[in-house]
Order: structure tokens, then sequence, then C-alpha cells
């Protein structure tokens, strides 16, 4: 628990939480008397929690801490269930229940909306839930959406072709490595399950990262995949936490991508207009009427 908030408030910079950044810092994020200043509780206090000197800070001062750092929902559960296993309690587990395996109605309308952005929907085990048609253009024919379910964290140790379609593939599987431990307890039966398969099927690369690994997940970044079709792509996410669920919205980080973007939909377009050209007659108005409806008809196939 006590490298986990340190690392926490390492993450922090002083502009985040509206305190002045000054000329000279030693050490990276909030300094201790800073995030004592903004949480309420002493610099002694949080010196000993981060050197494990106590192990029971209360459901108060947790929750002051959580607070002050802006933590996620996700962090908060982490934080409260190192905090839990340190003075020996049980753990609050968000995998006592099923992964959400449901996309609400809700979401399906929002990613129709996005139908030309890049944008997934996973669990919290990274399965693949839903996607929007450019999503499934840009991931389709590297193989993120292979198996049923899709599994990123999967495809990332244990397909073959992960290497060359990551070029950061060691930056990525952190990260993966990081959002399973942040959205899941070790008493989740279910997470419990993924993590035995990809031990054994990954190899030391995943298990020495869940030995080890104390990253927190970043929401946001750019990240680099080589696509057989268009070449490297350089591209800006943004993640959204949805109730057990993440959607992750893709966008271009440079005038490259973007090109390249634009000419995988324009390959879809042609690729489609063949289809409508060599349809029987009379199925060219349906097929161009349906096309509003692309979008959740290619999101549900994501998943099977």
């Amino acid at each position: 628990m006590g490298t986990f908030l340190r690392r926490l408030r390492e993450a922090v910079s002083p502009a985040q939480v509206g305190l002045p950044t000054g000329d000279r810092r030693r050490t990276p994020g909030l300094r201790r008397a800073e995030l004592a200043t903004i949480s309420g509780v002493s610099v002694d206090y949080l010196t000993r929690l981060e050197q494990g000197r106590d192990r029971n800070p209360s459901p108060q001062v947790l929750a002051a801490l959580a607070d002050a750092l802006q933590l996620s929902v996700g962090e908060r559960v982490r934080l409260r269930n190192l905090a839990k296993a340190a003075s020996g309690a049980g753990l609050l587990c968000p995998g006592g229940m099923p992964p959400e395996r449901e996309v609400r109605a809700t979401m399906r309308s929002l990613l129709d909306r996005m139908a030309s952005i890049p944008a997934v929907l996973l669990n919290r085990l990274g399965e693949t839930l839903a996607c929007t048609s450019a999503y499934e253009r840009l991931a389709r024919p590297i193989g993120l959406l292979d198996g049923k379910p899709p599994n990123r964290a999967a495809f990332v140790f244990t397909d073959d072709r992960a290497r060359a379609v990551f070029p950061d593939w060691e930056w990525i599987a952190d990260e993966e490595v990081a959002m399973l431990k942040a959205e899941s307890s070790s008493d989740d039966p279910h997470f419990v399950h993924l993590v035995e398969e990809l031990t054994i099927v990954g190899g030391a690369p995943f298990a020495e990262r869940m030995r080890t690994s104390l990253v927190l997940p970043r929401r946001t970044g750019v990240e680099r995949l080589v696509h057989p079709e268009v070449g490297e792509l350089r591209l800006s996410y943004e993640t959204l936490d949805a109730e057990g669920q993440r959607l992750i919205a893709y966008l271009p980080a440079d005038d490259a991508t973007s090109t390249a973007l634009q000419r995988l939909n324009l390959t879809a377009y042609r690729d489609r207009m063949s289809a409508v050209n060599g349809a029987p007659s009379g199925s060219v108005s349906a097929t161009v009427s349906s096309s509003r409806d692309a979008s959740i008809a290619r999101a549900t196939r994501c998943s099977t």
C-alpha cells in the first residue's frame, strides 16, 4: 500500500490540484507536505503510511487522500484493497460479480454516433464488447478482434503478431497489466482465471509484470501500431470509465495518421460500393438505407 500511495502522489502535478509549481523540485509530483495541506492528513502520518509503518488507515483518511489525489474509481478500489490486505482484512472485490458483458442501449447509441471514430468498449478483463465500424477497420486486420470474446490483454501477451503490431510493446504490456490490476482484485475468480491462463500461455513477460508492476494505468496518451494496409499509425487515445466497462476512443496524433485513416475509410467505402454494384437488382436501396445502422451491427460483431 505504501509504495502504491507514493506512486499516486508522484503521478499528480501541483498544477493539477491548484498549487504553484515552483522553480526547483527534486522529486516528481506532489511533495508530502503539499499532499498533507490539501488532504488534511499530517506529513508524519503520510510518511508512516508510505513507509509501511502504519497499516491501518481509517476509511476517512483513505477518502481524504483519494479526494486530494483526484483518484478514479478503479484507483480508489485498488487503494482500499491494498489497505485492507496490509491490515489483514478482506478485500473489496469488484469481481464478486461476473464481468460486464452486456452493452447498454445508450452505449450502443453512443457508438453509433461515433461511427467515424475508432472506439472500443471493454470490460474489466479487457474483453471487447462492442466497437465502432472505424475501430473494426483498424483492429480486425491486425488481429485485435480475434477470439471469442476478443481480449486485448490476451492478444498482447499470447499472439505472435503483437510485438510487430505494437512497436512500443514493452510499454503496451505494462499498461495492460496495470489496467487489469487496477480494475480487479486478487480474490476475483474471473480475474484469477484470466491471470492463470495468461501466466501459462504468456509466460514470463506476463507473470513478471503481475508480480512486480505497481504502475498506474494511463487514461490518455499516444499509442503506436503498425497496420498491414497503411503502415505505422500514431493514435491519441482517451479512456472513459462506464460502470464496470471502459470506452477508449482514438484520434490521429499527426497528419500522416490522419491521412492513413482516411485511406482506410476510402477503401472500406469502395468495397461497400463494389458490393452494392454487384448486388442483385432491387437490393441497392436496402443496402444504402441500412448504412446508418452499420456501426451498431459491426459493434455487435466485434465480440463474435
